[in-house]
């Protein structure tokens, strides 16, 4: 049983950053940011978890199974991710390529406290064994004093694991699948990394943070796994029977000068392209939600909208439905996963043809992260302009990837992935 409290709060930029050092004494930390930004469908400002009661590590072996045991088990809050590579749980697929990071494909865990902000409170709900610290916790958070920035740091040296030529042929390669018919997109994506390099986790993710200001951003710390993610994407919520997805899919730059930054995003709204890109993949998850919908229920709700953030203009779709009582919260995320902005269509050919072509195993990258709620509600980003750390391996890396479609050119999807990299690269270099 949890005891719950509610505390006056402002979440300021100072309370965000002693909140964080706060939970760094804790092995199990997820922070989930809405960073005020208006998107729909929102249910929290913020959420921080802490602290591991029980939890569930595992191989993409009967994963959702296991998750779904737990899930059911437990009927509490639990906070942590799926990686892409469960889809081998989903398909008959193999996950092969290079793996640096070696993290588990699925990791979640039940917190002892957990803070649930909104514009004017926080909301603690704690297990009865720690309920006596609620007081003194949240008195320690607010007198936590922020240190300076320590901005010096060892070099870091970012690689690509794809060269700039060999993303040529593999993305030529992609192109002739699609004009025999064996796809008619995919979602191609491409390693950067560091190896023998320390980071400050918690200062990275604040700074991400500050360049992007996302509305899923998500410092996510499991023992020795970081996921430091400055997501723009909702993959999944469920709130009762309502079932809600968001892909994006249409990607244009920021520019400084107001006119021509709205004309830019005005050139992505009618852009060709970039249209046809999102509305495959909405075709695609209104598929995937039928599978586990009420007859008739599945709703293009907004089509091709576009939404702008601090570095880039996205595209983005929200298709809803009402979800059949006899599917559990695991097995509708089971039913729609991976999510197909980050594969393609017809889904399992693009995901044979991605493992085939691309140089690094995807892992948490282009995986989910996000929470349960005790009554089996749930909301899941996807893990895109994120930085991944395996501190014992001191092992860096972060992944961009961009739709190939019949109207794709090679040199345009190449400098679309520098643009998605530019702030996670400019945060480590």
């Amino acid at each position: 049983m949890r005891v719950t409290k509610k505390i006056p709060a402002k979440l300021t930029t100072t309370l965000k950053q002693q909140l964080l050092s706060w939970a760094s004494q804790f092995e199990e930390v997820a922070w989930l940011d809405s960073n005020a930004y208006e998107q729909k469908h929102g249910s929290y400002q913020a959420i921080l978890a802490v602290d591991a009661f029980t939890a569930i590590k595992t191989d993409y072996h009967k994963g959702f199974e296991k998750l779904d045991e737990y899930q059911q088990i437990t009927k509490d809050w639990l906070f942590g991710y799926l990686s892409y590579d469960l889809k081998n749980n989903v398909e008959r697929l193999t996950s092969k390529n290079y793996d640096g990071l070696d993290f588990p494909d699925l990791y979640f865990f039940q917190p002892k406290k957990v803070f649930l902000f909104s514009e004017t409170e926080v909301e603690l709900h704690y297990l009865g064994m720690v309920d006596d610290e609620m007081d003194s916790d949240w008195e320690a958070i607010l007198l936590t004093e922020i240190s300076e920035v320590d901005t010096s740091s060892e070099e870091i040296k970012i690689k690509l694991r794809t060269s700039k030529d060999s993303y040529a042929e593999k993305v030529g390669q992609m192109l002739q699948h699609i004009e025999r018919g064996d796809m008619y997109e995919a979602n191609f994506c491409q390693e950067f990394y560091a190896e023998n390099t320390r980071i400050n986790p918690e200062q990275v993710f604040l700074s991400l943070n500050e360049i992007s200001k996302a509305p899923f951003a998500t410092y996510l710390k499991l023992q020795n796994h970081y996921v430091l993610s400055a997501s723009p994407e909702r993959y999944l919520k469920k709130e009762g029977n309502t079932i809600i997805s968001q892909p994006i899919k249409g990607t244009a730059k920021r520019l400084q000068n107001a006119i021509q930054d709205k004309a830019m995003a005005a050139a992505l709204a009618k852009d060709p392209k970039e249209r046809s890109e999102n509305i495959m993949i909405t075709d695609l998850v209104r598929n995937d939600l039928s599978r586990i919908a009420k007859k008739g229920t599945v709703t293009v709700e907004e089509l091709c909208a576009i939404y702008s953030f601090e570095q880039v203009h996205q595209m983005i779709s929200t298709i809803s439905c009402e979800a059949e009582s006899e599917f559990s919260p695991v097995r509708i995320i089971q039913n729609t996963y991976p999510m197909g902005s980050m594969t393609g269509a017809p889904k399992i050919s693009a995901m044979k043809i991605i493992e085939k072509l691309e140089d690094t195993k995807r892992g948490v990258y282009s995986g989910t992260v996000g929470y349960f709620t005790p009554t089996g509600d749930f909301d899941f980003n996807v893990v895109i302009r994120s930085i991944l750390y395996n501190e014992l391996k001191h092992y860096v890396s972060f992944s961009v990837g961009g739709a190939i479609t019949a109207q794709s050119t090679i040199e345009a999807e190449y400098e679309e992935c520098l643009l998605k990299a530019k702030a996670m690269r400019s945060v480590l270099e």
